[in-house]
């Protein structure tokens, strides 16, 4: 897939110095930063072990202490 970037004059100098200096192309420097971009953007998952969890058998569920919780307090920064 092809695309058409257009960049200020600055930053179109530093990348082709960057890339100079990496001994890369500019095409290969802007796919891995925008791949390292996405990366970076991706939802979070859980492991597959939190996911699956299901419980300690011996433990009670918390509500049933619910009872025994005090009531609620102002919040001091609100």
């Amino acid at each position: 897939m092809h695309f058409n970037i257009y960049l200020d004059d600055e930053t179109g100098k530093r990348l082709t110095e960057a890339a100079q200096q990496a001994g890369e192309n500019r095409n290969a420097v802007i796919r891995r930063a925008v791949q390292e971009w996405l990366a970076r953007r991706v939802e979070p998952q859980w492991p597959e072990t939190v996911l699956s969890f299901t419980g300690e058998p011996d433990m009670p569920a918390f509500e049933a202490n619910r009872e025994h919780l005090g009531s609620a307090k102002a919040d001091p920064l609100a």
